[in-house]
């Protein structure tokens, strides 16, 4: 619903990294942090998101954070806007991506959302990449009254989720557009 703040429980980056892992171009503190991403189960999330309640939610997996946005707000008939300065990126994925060390699916799903999503012109093909990145047991991404918002980080940080963040807001905009 219009209002509503963006909630994302887990960073990205994990598309890239393992792209990065199959070239032997990640370190081995990248590699384990990767694993204990992908390791780390949504349940906890999902049990703060239902405690405190929740307009909407998805996962973000293989079609990215833009993509699974995307299915939601066209769904929903509203747009959202996203600030890339509050998204958990894993921080080696940066270096990365600046390499050209990009899956496939991630390339497909930048294509894709080039129909949905307005960039600011200081966002970087590279960011928009990261933005797009196809994520292998991703985090939650969730729509939450504003004035629940608090309560929600909070209860996800009690859980375990230290790299929760609002990433964004949803705005008017009935073709669903990001």
């Amino acid at each position: 619903q219009v209002g509503n703040a963006l909630i994302l429980t887990k960073p990205l980056g994990i598309g890239i990294i393992t792209t990065g892992i199959k070239r032997d171009r990640v370190s081995p503190e990248t590699i384990e942090k990767a694993t204990q991403v992908m390791t780390s189960l949504n349940r906890a999330a999902s049990e703060a998101m239902r405690e405190v309640g929740v307009h909407a939610a998805t996962d973000v997996t293989g079609f990215g954070l833009l993509g699974h946005l995307h299915e939601m707000t066209a769904a929903s008939r509203v747009g959202a806007m996203v600030t890339l300065s509050r998204v958990p990126v894993l921080s080696e994925a940066w270096e990365l991506v600046r390499e050209g060390i990009v899956p496939g699916g991630t390339l497909s799903n930048h294509r894709f959302i080039q129909k949905f999503a307005i960039y600011d012109s200081a966002i970087s093909e590279e960011a928009q990449r990261v933005l797009c990145d196809a994520q292998t047991s991703g985090g939650l991404l969730m729509s939450v009254p504003r004035e629940r918002k608090d309560r929600l980080l909070a209860r996800l940080r009690e859980v375990g989720i230290p790299e929760a963040a609002e990433i964004g807001e949803v705005v008017e905009d009935r073709q669903g557009s990001i």
